[in-house]
């Protein structure tokens, strides 16, 4: 049964130009899709029309009888004294008014008109129970802490908060509304690596209906069972994730562009047979004109659009080979403002051709670190020394420019030093071409003056690069074009980033920086996370060793109770490393969505495996004190 469906819907803007353009496709019930598409593709504008905000110039929606959707890029205005803690208890009104209405028949029944109102007490404590109405607390703790929401952020005026807290708290609202049909629009934007991964499992696991709008590949990858890509204001369709999407597309594109090329052959073959037709009836045979003119029909109909193919980026970063062992020192650096600490003593060496990933919540002091690295900051102690071979660039998190009111041309032109023809030559290689260059660069959106950034950096010969954020605010396309750039670039890098598509991709070597501490991984991102699923488990062992501890002296443990627990110890390691494993295996078959499905049941089991044995741990525990 379908919960959605589209049906020729056609939408414009200006006339004469169809941002939807008789776009069809259904939408079955439980089915999770990936929507993608390049910006102003009009996704979405379909996801404003799926909720009513827009109407449709042509054709209709039909949302299956009863299903309740929720949007998420679209913000509600609230009462100008309401906290966030009130904007999400809006969630749960109607549970609330239950909540009053059993308060208010309890007073009936006090004063003793217990008849009639015994029966509406029973109806209505239980529509109350069916919807979680003594759950509700702890359920709205567990998705703020999911989503990184701290107290003091839930204690705040919803109006005070920034753009990005705002989604957040709203994105929060709408998982707790439990609504049959989610609309996600670009819903890892303002979430850290933690709270996305959580966002992800939640949609992995949510037994309604998802539609995401995501330049996430990761999340993209982890949820979609179906791709949905709009071109040209029509959907084409893909049966996998973003992974199996990416294959599929380029092997439709080739396919597409090997018909088109034997269709030009053919065209050639054909016309040259009807122009020496044409020719022959000059020389006094009319009926070989008609034949002409019948090849000619057939050329028309296979005269076939050449397939497009996106531009790639033509520009590489430059590079100077380092000479050298170690491309920088960090020996003792610390960093705090006011009470917090955001790291202490680091003593750190990047030697050349390393690719290190710097994570953290928000807030952290990833950037600072960056910013300490280039000297823009000044650590509180100790101090960052570069080899006397580095020649850096830097790509910051808030792009700014000396002249923003110039022009993109002009800003090349003056702050690169280069021929008109040149510069147009690098915006073009990053798809800034005819009147666009001559924008001026405050009117360009966030993406796109990260891009021209880029197209700055590209020119020199550098050998240690620092990026901060460098996929923020793109899309998939321009994302794709830095890692083509990045890809080439065999020397020291350094990048602070959520994109775990990105880190992946390119991360040899990891920075956490967690609770005022750095901690440095020396592998993959992959390998950096089984090791971190390893640390969550044994912390939750020494959680219950810490929590069965006594003052007193321990009793001598009997033999037997000891081989006991060394043997379930070793059981409980296993488990963290088929655990492991698992995790493993999930990002391996990652476009397989029916072994994804096999994978996640295993991980259940052996989670619960795991909980069964920590608690015969901590049980054998308790009976030897």
């Amino acid at each position: 049964m379908a919960d959605i469906s589209i049906q020729k819907i056609v939408k414009s803007f200006e006339v004469g130009k169809n941002v939807l353009d008789g776009l069809s496709f259904d939408v079955s019930e439980g089915e999770h899709i990936g929507i993608l598409g390049s910006n102003g593709a009009g996704k979405t504008t379909l996801f404003r029309i799926l909720t009513g905000q827009l109407r449709a110039d042509e054709g209709e929606v039909i949302i299956a009888p009863g299903k309740r959707i929720g949007l998420i890029s679209q913000i509600p205005v609230y009462p100008a004294d309401y906290t966030a803690e009130d904007v999400l208890k809006t969630a749960h009104e109607r549970v609330y008014r239950l909540g009053d209405e059993l308060r208010r028949i309890e007073s009936e029944m006090a004063k003793g008109g217990e008849g009639d109102a015994l029966r509406r007490y029973d109806a209505v404590l239980s529509e109350y129970e069916r919807l979680g109405g003594y759950e509700l607390d702890r359920y709205r703790n567990t998705v703020a802490n999911g989503l990184g929401i701290p107290q003091r952020q839930r204690e705040q005026l919803f109006d005070s908060l920034s753009g990005g807290e705002k989604t957040r708290i709203n994105l929060a609202r709408l998982i707790l509304e439990d609504t049959d049909i989610l609309l996600l629009d670009e819903p890892t934007n303002h979430l850290d690596m933690n709270a996305a991964e959580w966002l992800e499992d939640y949609v992995r696991k949510f037994k309604g209906t998802v539609l995401a709008i995501s330049h996430d590949r990761y999340f993209l990858d982890a949820t979609a069972q179906r791709t949905i890509e709009i071109s040209d204001g029509k959907a084409e369709f893909y049966s996998g994730n973003y992974s199996f999407f990416v294959e599929e597309k380029a092997r439709r594109t080739e396919e597409r562009m090997r018909r088109y090329e034997k269709e030009q052959s053919e065209i050639k073959r054909l016309t040259e047979a009807a122009d020496k037709l044409h020719l022959w009836a000059f020389m006094g045979n009319d009926k070989l004109h008609k034949r002409a003119f019948s090849i000619e029909k057939r050329i028309e109909k296979l005269n076939a659009e050449r397939p497009k193919i996106e531009k790639k980026l033509t520009n590489r970063f430059g590079e100077k080979k380092f000479l050298g062992d170690e491309v920088c020192v960090i020996s003792g650096v610390s960093k705090a403002y006011g009470e917090k600490r955001l790291f202490s003593d680091l003593e750190l060496t990047v030697i050349p051709g390393e690719r290190i990933a710097i994570v953290g919540d928000n807030g952290t002091g990833k950037s600072t670190l960056l910013k300490i690295l280039m000297n823009e900051a000044r650590a509180d102690s100790g101090l960052c020394r570069m080899g006397s071979a580095v020649k850096a660039a830097y790509l910051p998190q808030i792009i700014r420019f000396s002249n923003p009111e110039r022009s993109m041309l002009d800003t090349l032109i003056y702050e690169e030093n280069c021929t008109p023809q040149s510069a147009r030559n690098r915006l073009g290689a990053f798809k800034f071409s005819g009147e666009k260059v001559f924008t001026p660069v405050s009117q360009l959106s966030g993406g796109e003056q990260s891009r021209l950034r880029l197209c700055m950096l590209m020119k020199d010969d550098i050998n240690l690069l620092l990026l901060d954020e460098p996929t923020n605010h793109l899309d998939i396309q321009s994302r794709e074009w830095i890692e083509e750039a990045l890809d080439d670039y065999d020397e020291t890098l350094i990048f602070v980033s959520h994109d775990r598509y990105f880190i992946s991709r390119f991360a040899t070597r990891v920075w956490e920086i967690e609770g005022g501490k750095l901690t440095d991984y020396r592998c993959s991102f992959e390998r950096y996370k089984e090791l971190k699923v390893s640390e969550a488990a044994r912390a939750v062992i020494g959680q219950r060793r810490d929590k069965e501890e006594k003052p007193k002296a321990k009793k001598t443990r009997p033999a037997s109770s000891q081989k006991q627990i060394a043997k379930i110890e070793r059981e409980i390691a296993a488990l963290e490393a088929e655990l492991a494993e698992t995790e493993r295996q999930s990002e391996e078959h990652s476009s397989d969505y029916s072994k994804l499905m096999e994978l996640d049941d295993k991980r259940e089991g052996i989670e619960k495996r795991l909980e069964e044995k920590l608690l015969l741990w901590e049980e054998l525990n308790a009976e030897l004190e």
